[in-house]
């Protein structure tokens, strides 16, 4: 009896441990053009990079998203500068949703970078054990 609650004791330990161990990885999803839903993303992922400053933070737009990213447009430019000098943060832009919205890669804020789906990239990153996150308000 004694073995099997130690046994037991040491299962649980070892489980919360590797847990405690394993990487912080979680992708954003942003389709909205509304300001509070870009600021919202914004404080979200600071608040992940802040909790647990290893973690892998990515954010994905598409739809009415883009002009979030948009130099001259986004809401958010000073935000998303501080995010994008994270090494682990990035930022990316659906290339169909740019063509769709006659939007160049020259229009970007600095940091963005473009990934040619932006769904195909969100299910990648859960297909990778990425969590998923839908920005709204």
């Amino acid at each position: 009896m004694k073995k099997s609650i130690f046994i037991t004791a040491v299962f649980i330990i070892a489980t919360q441990v590797s847990f405690a161990q394993k990487d912080y990885k979680v992708v954003f999803d942003l389709t909205s053009g509304d300001t509070l839903s870009q600021q919202t993303a914004l404080r979200w992922m600071n608040e992940v990079v802040k909790a647990e400053p290893t973690s892998q933070v990515e954010l994905v737009m598409f739809g009415k998203g883009l002009p979030f990213a948009i130099n001259g447009k986004s809401a958010v430019a000073d935000g998303i500068a501080q995010l994008v000098a994270h090494k682990n943060v990035n930022i990316y832009v659906c290339a169909v949703a740019m063509a769709n919205q006659h939007v160049d890669k020259s229009q970007l804020l600095p940091g963005i970078q473009t990934v040619p789906d932006g769904i195909y990239e969100v299910i990648s990153k859960q297909r990778q054990g990425w969590g998923y996150i839908k920005v709204a308000h």
